[in-house]
């Protein structure tokens, strides 16, 4: 399973539209509707019925608050990455400031 496959699965959630979900996450329809099937054939269903209208299956509707914290938790991992990690300009973030600033000096 890749992030861009979750990130895909959500936005269509939301959309339920493939090619407003794709235009959403920067890519064609085609692009997002592989991504779609490649995740469904990973975990072995149809997350989306696709006729009349699209709408979560129930295999769509079990998985979704899982990938939606995998999604979460990716984010949090990165934001939290982000304040710990100088930038190559020398710019520190605000909590690397304060946290350097908390240090007696000897």
């Amino acid at each position: 399973m890749q992030m861009q496959q979750v990130h895909y699965f959500l936005a269509l959630c939301e959309e339920l539209n493939f090619t407003r979900a794709g235009r959403r996450c920067g890519v064609s329809q085609p692009t997002l509707t592989n991504a779609i099937i490649a995740l469904e054939q990973e975990l072995g269903g149809a997350l989306f019925d696709r006729k009349p209208t699209i709408a979560l299956t129930r295999l769509g509707r079990v998985v979704r608050p899982y990938l939606d914290e995998i999604a979460r938790n990716a984010d949090h991992a990165r934001e939290v990455a982000r304040s710990l990690t100088p930038r190559p300009d020398g710019y520190r973030s605000t909590r690397q400031a304060a946290d350097n600033s908390e240090r007696p000096s000897n």
